[in-house]
């Protein structure tokens, strides 16, 4: 009985530590599997996706093998060709396996492109969205990947002293994403491929203030950024490009130019611009407006004078 009783304490033992190496080799298998399944699943999905769009093609990256990009639903031709060679999309796919790229970390992986939609601006492409499918090749998982795209844009910190204050110029627009009146700096997208963001910038402040300024007289806030930052701000890159470069402009006005800007109604009303200016005390900038290029110019004014970089 002793004996059978040493037994019965041993075996359940026993049967334990092999029960536990079984689950453990079982959960390791079933990982290992999983992970091959959402990769093979990601892949299928996407050429479930291939075979359902007649329009497709092969888009060459650098050191890296080709990305397929497809045409989603209700897509014309003509709005798919133009997707794909306009600046938008080159330069997404330019960031993607340029330095600090995604690409660049081998784990990542683009597996392929749907095209969404497109809005053209006149002869060129305003505004473009698509999926990218990228996955991490080492869990398999799908990493998000919905991208709005715009592109470079530019906003401008106008500065005015008069009467011993300094008044800071902004423009009051409508902004149908967000339903309501905003109150923000004069800006604007980049009308070519050309990279003019000051000159841009300058155009912009005399369409939607009257302001003619020079162009030697705009100060770069964003130069003053380490060079490996791209010396740009990226607002929202969660889920959209849009690339912006900040510019001062510090002037002396007297009070009558003061009083016939506030209230001036501008902007280009045959490409649906609705403008009124308003003129504001700097002290008082930082709390008049949600506007996000408000607050981020007021932040690199601030820290460029204090760092010594103006005066």
């Amino acid at each position: 009985m002793a004996a059978r009783a040493r037994t019965l304490v041993f075996l359940p033992a026993l049967s334990t530590r092999l029960s536990t190496r079984l689950n453990r080799a079982t959960n390791l298998a079933i990982t290992t599997t999983s992970r091959k399944c959402k990769l093979l699943s990601v892949r299928m999905a996407s050429s479930q996706s291939a075979a359902t769009s007649s329009l497709t093609r092969d888009v060459a990256l650098p050191g890296f093998a080709p990305v397929q990009v497809v045409a989603g639903p209700g897509l014309s031709e003509p709005d798919f060709s133009n997707a794909i060679d306009c600046s938008l999309f080159k330069q997404w796919l330019k960031n993607m396996h340029g330095e600090k790229g995604i690409l660049t970390n081998e784990r990542i992986s683009l597996i392929q492109v749907q095209i969404q939609g497109v809005d053209m601006f006149g002869s060129r492409v305003g505004f473009l969205k698509f999926k990218a499918d990228i996955i991490d090749k080492e869990t398999g998982a799908k990493i998000p990947g919905i991208v709005f795209s715009r592109g470079p844009a530019v906003a401008m910190l106008i500065l005015l002293e008069s009467g011993g204050q300094t008044y800071a110029v902004l423009t009051e627009q409508v902004r149908v994403p967000v339903g309501k009146f905003i109150l923000e700096l004069p800006a604007g997208m980049l009308d070519d491929d050309q990279g003019d963001f000051v000159g841009t910038a300058v155009r912009e402040v005399e369409e939607e203030t009257g302001l003619k300024l020079k162009v030697e007289d705009m100060i770069n806030l964003t130069s003053f950024l380490d060079h490996t930052t791209g010396q740009g701000v990226f607002p929202s890159p969660g889920g959209c490009d849009e690339d912006l470069r900040f510019f001062l402009y510090r002037g002396k006005v007297d009070g009558e130019t003061l009083k016939m800007l506030q209230g001036k109604e501008t902007g280009l009303r045959d490409h649906g611009e609705l403008i009124k200016v308003h003129v504001v005390p700097y002290s008082k900038l930082w709390r008049t407006t949600s506007d996000a290029k408000v607050l981020c110019a007021i932040a690199l004014y601030e820290m460029a004078k204090k760092e010594g970089l103006l005066s």
